[in-house]
């Protein structure tokens, strides 16, 4: 793709986004967030944090979209940004930023790059993208508790029947053919599992938009 029709795919993705097209955005993210993340990574070489940084910096973008006018670059803009970004975290670890700002012919990431002001579209996904990490860090509590108690009792065949399931993919039948057990058991295993993880995040006292799904349900064991 040529830089010309480059810039005719990002006018065209924010004209989609100011208009609340969510898919618009996921496109954005899925156009930028790769390069951004290679960019954090060379500087402090910590893929969680980066990932985080990045995350911030489409946020920081967002936030600013009612003052961006195309004039600039967007992928430049995305670099000042996620440069702020870097720069922020940095201090606030007590870290000297030894770091060009001015990444990927950026021209002035010492400047406002938030603007104050505000818009619905832009609002509304910004409360999409908080509500979505309020998800992951629920569900991940809720993991890590389950497998926490299934470790003190012991429940090793389960650990590594749910491990096969999530993390590796494998269909249920090739879980019980390695683990030694049933298909049956294996689906019963991933059902109380899922029942389990339902029933701790529900426990967490979260507002019900978080987890509409969840709201007057009350099934599940603890």
């Amino acid at each position: 793709m040529n830089d010309t029709s480059g810039h005719d795919v990002d006018r065209f993705l924010i004209q989609q986004i100011r208009q609340g097209d969510s898919d618009a955005w996921a496109k954005l993210i899925e156009r930028y967030e790769g390069r951004l993340l290679a960019y954090t990574d060379s500087r402090i070489r910590n893929r969680a944090t980066s990932e985080d940084i990045v995350q911030e910096a489409f946020v920081g973008f967002l936030v600013s979209l009612p003052n961006y006018d195309g004039a600039r670059p967007l992928e430049s803009y995305l670099f000042s940004i996620c440069a702020y970004k870097l720069t922020d975290h940095l201090r606030r670890e007590g870290r000297r930023p030894a770091l060009q700002l001015h990444a990927r012919g950026s021209d002035d990431a010492s400047r406002a790059i938030e603007p104050v002001g505000s818009a619905r579209v832009a609002s509304s996904i910004v409360r999409s993208v908080e509500r979505k990490r309020i998800e992951e860090q629920a569900v991940r509590q809720a993991i890590e508790e389950q497998i926490a108690r299934w470790k003190e009792s012991g429940n090793f065949v389960k650990l590594k029947v749910l491990e096969l399931l999530f993390v590796t993919g494998m269909p249920n039948k090739q879980v019980a053919e390695t683990t030694g057990t049933t298909e049956q058991q294996v689906a019963n295993y991933k059902s109380d599992f899922l029942l389990r993880i339902k029933s701790i995040v529900k426990r967490q006292d979260l507002d019900d938009s978080v987890f509409p799904e969840l709201t007057g349900d009350e099934s599940g064991s603890a």
